[in-house]
């Protein structure tokens, strides 16, 4: 660790120590011990514990809402968007599972000024997810009946409890089990799965 950034290991070692004390069970003096730095390079780095919590939960809110919108961007149908979306959604949880965990232990001590910068980021990735929905049912791709609220809650939903269960050493890796989501929810979405514009993005069928 001592080959990192000052920034880095003093949130790697907030991680740490967040996940096994919680929040309010960690003091800045312990974050500067056992990042082996001093109470100068931390508030060089963060205003205060309260703005690291910040970035924790920050850092990979942004990272997925960014993918959305570049997904939503450079993908030319409704059916590739959602799929890259979903794609990206789920990698984060192998790309910032230590953040992720702290963030369901801890968000509920992040500041409400925080706490609406999150919020705001949350709700335009939602709405992303909702607007491919909606132009999806438009253009004939996704399922007329689909409730665009309930489809777009139940994917978000879904692929938020990855957390609880994802495990880094298991059988399959991150980008196998994104492709097992991407199948699942566009099965459940599409008009007619058997499209060959839809095949591309959908998971082989074993043959015996």
């Amino acid at each position: 660790m001592a080959d990192k950034p000052l920034r880095d290991r003093i949130i790697d070692t907030a991680l740490h120590l967040f996940e096994k004390y919680g929040y309010h069970g960690v003091t800045v003096d312990r974050i500067v011990a056992e990042s082996d730095t001093s109470k100068g390079g931390f508030y060089h780095n963060f205003k205060s514990k309260d703005e690291l919590l910040y970035h924790i939960h920050d850092v990979f809110i942004t990272y997925a809402l960014t993918k959305a919108r570049e997904a939503y961007e450079s993908c030319s149908t409704p059916t590739e968007r959602l799929y890259a979306i979903v794609q990206s959604f789920v990698k984060v949880f192998h790309l910032y599972k230590p953040h992720i965990t702290v963030f369901y232990q801890e968000s509920t001590y992040l500041k409400p000024e925080y706490a609406e910068l999150i919020n705001k980021k949350r709700e335009e990735f939602k709405q992303i997810i909702f607007r491919v929905i909606r132009e999806g049912i438009e253009a004939g791709e996704f399922r007329p009946e689909l409730s665009v609220e309930i489809a777009g809650m139940s994917i978000i939903g879904m692929v938020n409890w990855t957390y609880k269960w994802y495990n880094p050493d298991g059988p399959l890796s991150i980008e196998e089990i994104a492709s097992y989501f991407a199948d699942f929810i566009l099965h459940a979405v599409l008009r007619d799965p058997e499209h060959p514009a839809a095949a591309q993005f959908l998971l082989r069928p074993i043959v015996e």
